[in-house]
């Protein structure tokens, strides 16, 4: 269902963008009235283009919302894979003193560092 829905959301959009991109760039588009005049005039075409692209878009906005909504009520499985994690065993050895336990180091004298001339 899931998947369905997100075909259908891609060909929803490619549509939409496909008659935006059709619409004249000097304006109106939503926003302009319509006009019952002929349908394949020059008007009656912008105004097909505009109520077409409000569809698209209202059932754009509506898709959007409804995978929104199964997206957050798909359960998923709580599994954590872990093939990707080290296989080896711990190094055994001396482990690391922790800061607090180490005696600060005295400050080297100047005596016992030679210079370089």
């Amino acid at each position: 269902m899931l998947t369905f829905l997100l075909v259908v959301h891609l060909l929803v959009t490619i549509a939409l963008v496909a008659f935006i991109l059709m619409q004249r760039s000097e304006g109106g588009g939503l926003t302009s009235g319509g006009n019952p005049g002929g349908l394949m005039s020059a008007r009656g075409a912008a105004d097909f283009l505009t109520r077409t692209t409000a569809i698209l878009a209202t059932v754009f906005v509506l898709l959007s919302i409804t995978l929104a909504a199964l997206a957050t009520m798909q359960k998923t499985g709580g599994k954590i894979d872990t093939s990707l994690s080290q296989q080896t065993a711990p190094v055994s050895g001396p482990t690391p003193a922790s800061p607090a336990s180490v005696a600060p180091a005295a400050p080297a004298s100047n005596s016992s560092v030679p210079l370089a001339h």
